[in-house]
């Protein structure tokens, strides 16, 4: 079964990831790192807010996902210039747009995303 699933091998991933419902249509750009204890949902797109501009324009330098992070269907984790990362047990909603750093055990929804709340089940 094509699982339609887009991991370029320069993704370093943790262990335990979980791509609940196989990661069906997710997308992640290859300068990621992935934490342990993460699970991803369906159509998920982890990569750069600037993709319309060249790579070697770009002051994006990388994703940071902390571990036992959640990124619920559709979310799109979007880094800006330097380094973005998700906190540490931090949740993204459905369909949220993530423009921004997190911090640990926060949640997260929205378009763009904003805090809602914390985790308090950690």
């Amino acid at each position: 079964m094509p699982l339609n699933l887009s991991v370029p091998a320069g993704v370093q991933v943790g262990s335990d990831l979980t791509l609940v419902h196989y990661g069906f249509g997710t997308v992640i750009y290859p300068e990621v790192t992935i934490g342990d204890r993460v699970r991803i949902y369906h159509q998920v797109t982890i990569g750069r807010k600037d993709a319309h501009v060249p790579r070697d324009q770009s002051p994006f330098e990388h994703v940071k996902i902390g571990d036992d992070v959640v990124l619920f269907p559709g979310c799109k984790v979007l880094g800006g210039a330097g380094v973005t990362r998700v906190g540490s047990g931090t949740i993204v909603g459905a369909n949220a747009v993530l423009l921004n750093s997190t911090g640990e055990n926060e949640i997260w929804a929205g378009n763009p995303a904003r805090l809602v709340g914390h985790r308090t089940d950690r």
